[in-house]
């Protein structure tokens, strides 16, 4: 399972528990606080990060902050 597919499944757990939200503005918070809640267990680290952060900061050196 990607990343995605895991994030998507972690969020369809969540608003199981919720049938309803009463404005735009409770689901966007509680996609947020899932979202947060969801990245505390992502441990790994990423394959090949040094290589993908080279290669980002060749193609986008004003937005790569070291």
């Amino acid at each position: 399972m990607n990343a995605i597919e895991s994030l998507n499944s972690c969020y369809r757990r969540l608003n199981k528990q919720r049938s309803v939200f009463p404005s735009s503005q409770a689901l966007m918070k509680a996609l947020y606080l899932g979202t947060f809640e969801i990245a505390k267990k992502w441990t790994m680290p990423i394959r090949n990060w040094g290589k993908v952060r080279g290669e980002l900061e060749i193609m986008y050196p004003d937005r790569m902050l070291i």
